[in-house]
């Protein structure tokens, strides 16, 4: 039967499943397929957060949804244009954000009484009229995955594991994925197992035969590469990005690289990827708690290395204390928070902002930390190393806030020339110019002091968590040089304003709304200015970098427009920082979900203030 293909600019898939159908790894192989052709392209894991939900419940279920495109994009999409329901549990969950008119392709082996009573259906939607607006593409999976491996001595079990990998290959050929990368994944990835490279290459090429054979399908798609800045791209996470970060800062600084963090989601990865590079004097640390990962890290930085520690919302709680130690001995070290729902352990596998207040203001006493974010996966990797060159000249801790969606998403990343990143010169005190080391001795500009490595002849000093004497760094309880050194702390921070790149206001310089953005959220804002510019709508973008200090032209910017619109995924808290800091009354857009903004959510925000 003759099928027909199709040109489209772009689409949204999501893969939905049991837990244990491996939609992650679905979607991470039809993302590097994808990142192969040239589609422009962003990602959005979504994992349930139990542990070990019942298989089948609704609680259980693993989605991935994928957004790409023969043009940029900034989002990881709205509604999907297709669902892939490995059962009736993903089916209830995605089912009405699902696009109407979309494409829902289903394994009907899986629509069981038992499944349908977990996912609280009345009667099995594949034969009432619950699909009706939709193309629906009913295949029993488990059995055709059961016949291509009937010959092989694979126990049920494994074979039935390969059903995602059928599911895969009918996506391969509806949008015309090569196969070639995910085969060689597989033959990488199983070397020491053949028999599940074998079984799960026939269920592959299964579906893929099947989508160009099955008279059910009538139409596969075809999306062009997109034109991107000339250079060599990778498909990156948030995470990954962000240890290459820290690891370039390492190199460019001529220092050792120091690691030390707990496990936690969602920055465990983290951990993971810079042991990976103990070749590049690399040392990563798995801490028996939080407090131990950060008093780890200040150590190391003491001892002269670049130092980091990564956590979440909870972790950072836990590092308050020593944090404070960090300010008050004015080491260089860097915090990244990959934010999730919260409070307590909340959403642990879902995405949020609201650790902005806390990376601020949570410490006792005049503590005052730069504060950083990162905009998208890519993006990780120079806040990261931005992070670590403010740390470096400033001898101060900085915080790098990332979330759950860019820390686990991913998206096409141009691979920097490692020469043409800037030069980071730690302040390292130069022995044997005659001049006496003072531990809180002082450059006049950014009233860092100087870093000396312990055990140095002739630079010997203590510090620690009392207040010290100027220069000295003697202990001291001295109440005016109390009030001098917290003055000159403070005014260290203030001073990283003059490193902080100037606004850029994307759209019209003036206008009726700025949507004012940070961090992950500037994805959907930047989607949302797309379509309301081709509307002729008067509205323009800015998303900020630095949260502390704030950059300096930004109170002019914001006088030059009639609405300030901040969307968060929190309550209020930049627009709460905004308030007080510039005096103007900012428009919120709070919706605190645990995912990022919809595209639409912003339009809708925005089209109530024009009118």
């Amino acid at each position: 039967m003759a099928k027909k293909l199709k040109h489209i600019d772009d689409v949204t898939i999501r893969f939905a499943g049991d837990s244990g159908d491996g939609m992650q790894l679905t979607g991470d192989r039809f993302t590097s397929a994808t990142a192969i052709i040239g589609n422009d392209l962003s990602t959005l894991p979504d994992f349930p957060a139990e542990i070990r939900a019942p298989a089948g419940s609704l609680s259980g279920v693993s989605a991935f949804q994928l957004h790409f495109s023969s043009h940029e994009i900034f989002s990881p999409g709205d509604n999907p244009d297709v669902l892939i329901a490995m059962n009736p549990a993903a089916l209830k969950v995605h089912f009405d954000e699902l696009a109407r008119g979309g494409t829902i392709i289903i394994n009907t082996a899986s629509f069981t009484p038992k499944n349908l009573k977990l996912a609280k259906y009345d009667t099995n939607p594949l034969e009432d009229d619950t699909l009706k607006d939709f193309v629906v593409y009913p295949i029993d999976m488990s059995r055709l995955v059961k016949y291509v491996c009937e010959d092989m001595n694979i126990s049920p079990k494994m074979v039935e594991r390969t059903k995602n990998m059928f599911a895969l290959g009918v996506l391969y050929w509806m949008f015309n994925r090569p196969m070639d990368t995910t085969i060689k994944w597989l033959k990488e990835k199983f070397a020491k197992k053949p028999e599940i490279v074998e079984a799960n290459t026939r269920a592959l090429n299964a579906g893929f035969n099947y989508g160009s054979t099955a008279r059910i399908f009538t139409t596969n798609y075809k999306v062009n590469a997109a034109k991107l800045r000339p250079g060599t791209y990778r498909n990156i996470s948030g995470n990954y990005a962000t240890s290459l970060g820290l690891l370039a800062a390492a190199v460019k600084s001529g220092l050792p690289l120091f690691y030390g963090s707990y496990p936690i989601t969602p920055a465990t990865d983290i951990l993971h990827y810079l042991a990976e590079f103990r070749n590049f004097r690399v040392k990563t640390f798995q801490a028996e708690d939080e407090i131990a990962g950060v008093t780890s890290a200040i150590g190391a930085a003491f001892a002269g290395s670049l130092a980091a520690t990564g956590t979440s919302g909870p972790g950072l709680a836990l590092k308050g204390e020593a944090l404070g130690l960090a300010v008050i001995t004015e080491l260089p070290l860097v915090i990244v928070n990959v934010q999730r729902g919260g409070p307590s352990t909340g959403l642990p596998t879902k995405t949020e902002q609201a650790d902005l207040f806390q990376a601020i203001y949570g410490r006792n006493g005049e503590a005052p930390i730069p504060v950083i974010s990162a905009r998208s996966p890519g993006d990780c990797f120079y806040a990261a190393f931005e992070a670590a060159q403010v740390a470096l000249k400033y001898m101060t801790p900085v915080i790098l806030l990332t979330d759950g969606y860019v820390g686990n998403g991913s998206e096409p990343w141009i691979i920097p020339n490692i020469d043409e990143l800037p030069e980071i010169k730690p302040n390292f005190f130069k022995p044997g110019d005659g001049r006496e080391y003072l531990p809180y001795g002082r450059d006049e500009e950014s009233l860092s002091r100087e870093w000396a490595v312990p055990g140095t002849p002739g630079l010997e000093h203590r510090i620690g968590g009392l207040e010290k004497e100027d220069g000295s760094g003697a202990v001291s309880n001295d109440p005016d040089n109390h009030h001098k050194m917290v003055t000159l702390r403070a005014q260290k921070i203030a001073n990283v304003v003059n490193d902080v790149t100037p606004c850029r206001v994307i759209g019209e310089q003036s206008g009726e709304v700025l949507m004012l953005s940070w961090g992950s959220t500037r994805g959907a804002a930047r989607a949302a200015l797309q379509k309301l510019l081709k509307e002729g709508k008067s509205v323009s973008h800015l998303n900020l970098r630095w949260i502390n200090p704030l950059p300096a032209d930004l109170g002019e910017i914001l006088g030059r427009f009639k609405k300030i619109l901040i969307p968060e995924i929190n309550l209020g808290q930049l627009a709460q920082i905004i308030r007080a800091r510039y005096l103007i009354e900012p428009y919120q857009l709070n919706l605190v979900r645990g995912r990022p903004f919809l595209t639409s959510d912003i339009i809708n925000a925005v089209d109530k203030l024009i009118g």
